[in-house]
């Protein structure tokens, strides 16, 4: 069992030598990419050989308890901590999402439900900025359109970690399972009745891709600049820099004005279309694998109400994976851990299913 471990522990050892060269960090991107592989290869090594001492240490308890009977409790100790190393590794050999490091642009858009409906996005934007500040984060707004009774039509947001991430505890392994439409249950403030109204607000999670990652060929982009506008169309700047950036291959349009300058709104535009670029090459190559081979999770169909928040009983369900708590005013405040752990769950039983 566990074979093809031996091979990774070679992996890990030449890492480490390559690691401790300082010619190495010389380079800087080098350097990250042996650090990161390294990373991921240490919960690994050090798991496989807890399991291969609790096997010695079980053969060793089995040949004493033939002179003293008391060992027997001991083996029962240790073949119990040996079946749960077993499940772990097993769970850590699963293949990772490459993309579980990176950053992530995270975009609301208002839905069904009008004024209420950009209210919420509001409220899901604080959400998810709470909880990047308790992750200790760094996010940057990129893009927002307001509404006119406050919170926002559509929003985008990067989130950054500030340095390297442990394994799974990266922005995207994070935050990848946020996308989808969330709908809110609850009396707006533009309700006179009482009565309880439905909205929903779409989220979108890209992971922020590199140079490295999409090639785009500026013959392939359609650049428009107009003049920014605020709420009821009042010009908000004297000069042509908004800026609208269509890639013709794909069709896909961005618009970004919120910066002073029209180069700044490019460069912010061009960034989410990267990300866009990268999230469509990636969707991609998710239809053509097998389904064995697809998280449960991670294709979330973003038609779908992904989850619910429901005021009145203070209630938030995950309608993927059966989640309920009712302590959705503490998930609004960023307390999300819970309920994005009980996706990460699901998504590594799938995962660990898929693969036996």
């Amino acid at each position: 069992m566990f074979e093809a471990v031996e091979e990774l522990i070679g992996e890990h050892a030449d890492l480490e030598k390559q690691l401790a060269d300082p010619a190495i960090h010389a380079d800087q991107a080098r350097a990250r990419r042996l650090n990161k592989r390294y990373a991921e290869l240490t919960p690994i090594v050090a798991a496989y050989r807890d399991w291969r001492q609790t096997g010695e240490d079980i053969e060793t308890a089995r040949e004493l308890a033939a002179d003293d009977p008391d060992f027997y409790g001991e083996i029962k100790e240790l073949d119990a901590r040996r079946e749960e190393l077993t499940d772990r590794l097993r769970l850590l050999l699963v293949p990772r999402d490459p993309s579980d490091d990176k950053d992530v642009i995270l975009e609301i858009k208002a839905g069904e439900g009008g004024d209420e409906s950009a209210l919420f996005a509001g409220d899901l934007l604080r959400m998810y900025l709470r909880y990047a500040e308790r992750q200790g984060w760094k996010t940057e707004l990129i893009e927002a359109t307001e509404s006119d009774l406050g919170g926002y039509k559509d929003v985008q947001v990067a989130v950054k970690a500030k340095g390297q991430s442990e394994p799974g505890q990266g922005v995207w392994a994070r935050l990848k399972y946020e996308g989808g439409v969330h709908r809110v249950q609850r009396v707006p403030a533009t309700e006179s009745q009482g009565r309880i109204h439905t909205s929903a607000a779409g989220v979108l999670v890209l992971p922020e891709a590199e140079d490295v990652d999409v090639e785009i060929n500026p013959n392939d982009l359609r650049i428009d600049v107009y003049r920014s506008s605020g709420p009821g169309g009042q010009s908000v700047n004297t000069t042509d820099s908004a800026v609208r950036i269509t890639h013709q291959p794909s069709g896909i349009v961005v618009s970004c004005q919120n910066e002073k300058s029209q180069l700044q709104n490019k460069e912010q535009a061009l960034r989410i279309l990267r990300a866009r670029l990268l999230a469509a090459a990636q969707e991609e190559a998710e239809r053509e694998a097998s389904d064995a081979r697809r998280s449960q999770v991670r294709t979330v169909d973003r038609s779908e109400r992904v989850r619910t928040y429901n005021f009145p009983e203070n209630r938030i369900s995950d309608h993927r994976v059966g989640f309920k708590a009712y302590n959705l005013d503490q998930v609004l405040d960023g307390e999300l851990d819970p309920v994005i752990q009980a996706c990460v769950d699901a998504d590594a039983a799938a995962k660990l299913a898929a693969a036996q």
